[in-house]
């Protein structure tokens, strides 16, 4: 069992809390009803993803404008490197792409999710 520091679980739980619109926009206009398990603000490591999707080992980051700054991009890259020790892939969306292109950001999660697309299918053919 890994060990988190209680300080980022306090910290997760805050932001849990208090998602950013986009992060809510997608949380409850997306994710929450996809047929795979999605958390919230996860503790991976020394990190918290936005979202993350355990059974294929996603995590979903939407992006303000300080992660394009310098020491926001260099904080993402370690971020990802720490992600991918552990297999776990990462999708990156600005948040102008969830408020300006929401449908077109849904579709290219599901297209991520194995098990989603299964069920989509099964949907569509039922």
């Amino acid at each position: 069992m890994e060990y988190y520091a209680p300080r980022l679980r306090q910290y997760a739980r805050a932001l849990r809390k208090n998602m950013t619109e986009e992060e809510r926009k997608l949380w409850y206009g997306f994710l929450k009803s996809l047929p795979v398990t999605v958390k919230r603000q996860q503790r991976i490591g020394r990190y918290i993803a936005d979202f993350y999707i355990p059974s294929c080992r996603l995590a979903i980051e939407l992006d303000g404008s300080q992660h394009y700054e310098e020491a926001g991009l260099e904080y993402d890259q370690r971020r990802e490197e720490a992600f991918a020790e552990r297999g776990i892939a990462v999708a990156r969306y600005p948040n102008n792409a969830v408020t300006q292109n929401f449908s077109g950001v849904c579709e290219d999660i599901l297209r991520r999710i194995p098990s989603a697309k299964k069920t989509e299918t099964e949907k569509n053919d039922g």
